[in-house]
């Protein structure tokens, strides 16, 4: 039954792709947050990104900020605002995402749990869009787990031309401590492989209150050049 489902929900994500596109140079930054398929009941959030790569061609800097509410025990809806430093080095709105995040699966009822994404993407004061889905896996067994993020992405609107690529995001973690957590990272695209240490960990209050932090660092693997990447967030779930 759930490979049946999972095959669909993948077919579906290949046939319906159709919406967005960032900035070129915004667009080409493949490493980011790594979702897990879970959703809390009358879970609340906000979160704030951060992201900056080092590349040949500069250094790119994109925050986000977002708030979150669960629909129901399995599925939640996320609103962005998306923030970007230009080439005079002045930081600004470039964007708003509407995110989607679908639990498939009872948390440990199959040999994995399942979830799917959607997300769309608008530029500000642009007509480009983008829109991201695919389905999201993670494995748990004793302290460690795996989580794998398989994405599509579609680019279209007037600035830009209509395209298709997808992305594959990998991360292995072990739970030490709620509190500091040790995993690995590995991202790839079409034209990028990364890889890197990334640690996070999570403390929790009374009730469904708690803290989730992340920090990262990815190296590139595409050659000489140089292309590194430091992903941050922080969540506080109510």
């Amino acid at each position: 039954m759930i490979s049946r489902q999972s095959l669909l929900i993948f077919a579906v994500t290949m046939l319906i792709s159709g919406i967005a596109a960032a900035q070129e140079r915004r667009s080409n930054n493949v490493v980011d947050k790594i979702y897990h398929p879970y959703v809390l009941p009358l879970e609340q959030e906000f979160e704030w990104r951060i992201m900056s790569r080092q590349n040949d061609e500069g250094n790119a800097l994109v925050q986000r900020v977002s708030f979150g509410h669960s629909i129901d025990n399995r599925l939640t809806l996320q609103a962005y605002l998306v923030g970007d430093r230009d080439e005079t080095d002045e930081f600004g709105l470039v964007a708003y995402e509407l995110e989607a995040r679908w639990m498939l699966t009872e948390q440990g009822k199959y040999f994995a749990d399942w979830g799917a994404l959607f997300e769309i993407e608008k530029e500000h004061q642009e007509d480009s869009w983008e829109f991201t889905t695919g389905i999201l896996v993670e494995k748990e067994f004793g302290r460690s787990s795996v989580t794998s993020n398989y994405l599509m992405v579609y680019k279209f609107g007037n600035l830009v031309d209509n395209s298709f690529h997808s992305e594959f995001r990998l991360q292995y973690r072990y739970r030490f401590i709620p509190e500091i957590q040790p995993a690995i990272e590995l991202y790839t695209a079409e034209d990028f492989v990364g890889l890197g240490p990334s640690f996070m960990g999570i403390h929790r209050f009374e009730a469904q209150k708690q803290i989730k932090w992340e920090l990262g660092f990815i190296a590139g693997l595409n050659g000489d050049s140089k292309d590194h990447t430091l992903r941050a967030s922080l969540e506080f779930e109510f």
